[in-house]
C-alpha cells in the first residue's frame, strides 16, 4: 500500500485547521521559497495563552494531520517546557509560541524577505 501524497498546500490547509481547532492565535503563513539556502519551504506560526494552550495546539496539529492525511512530523522540539514547540514536517515547519516567547525571538522578523500571510480564523 502507497502512501497518498499530499500536497504542501493540503497540509499548510489542516495544519491551520488543527491550530484554529484549540483557538491558536495570531497564525502566520511565512512563504520561504523565494529564499536561498533555508531548510523548508514555509514556517507556519502561532500563538497559545499558556503552556497547556501550546501544548494542546501542537496535539491538535498532530492528531488532525495523522487523521486527516496520515503525515506525522519528522521531528517535534520543545514540548516538555511548552514555551515554543516546534514542529518539523519536512516542506513545513510549524512554531506554536507562548505569547511572550514568541515577541521575544519575533521570528517574522529574522525572516523579513519572506512573503508573510496572516490567516484570519473564522
Amino acid at each position: 500500500m502507497t502512501k497518498k501524497q499530499v500536497s504542501t498546500d493540503e497540509l499548510i490547509a489542516v495544519i491551520i485547521q488543527g491550530i484554529e481547532e484549540v483557538k491558536g492565535e495570531d497564525i502566520q503563513l511565512l512563504d520561504l521559497r523565494g529564499i536561498e539556502n533555508t531548510v523548508c519551504d514555509y514556517f507556519i506560526i502561532c500563538s497559545g495563552n499558556s503552556n497547556t494552550q501550546v501544548k494542546a495546539i501542537s496535539g491538535s496539529i498532530q492528531k488532525i494531520v495523522s487523521k486527516q492525511i496520515k503525515d506525522k512530523p519528522w521531528h517535534i522540539e520543545g514540548e516538555n517546557n511548552a514555551e515554543w514547540v516546534l514542529m518539523d514536517y519536512v516542506n513545513v515547519v510549524v512554531h506554536v509560541f507562548q505569547k511572550q516567547i514568541r515577541d521575544f525571538y519575533d521570528i517574522e522578523s529574522l525572516w523579513g524577505d519572506a512573503k508573510i500571510t496572516e490567516i484570519k480564523s473564522a
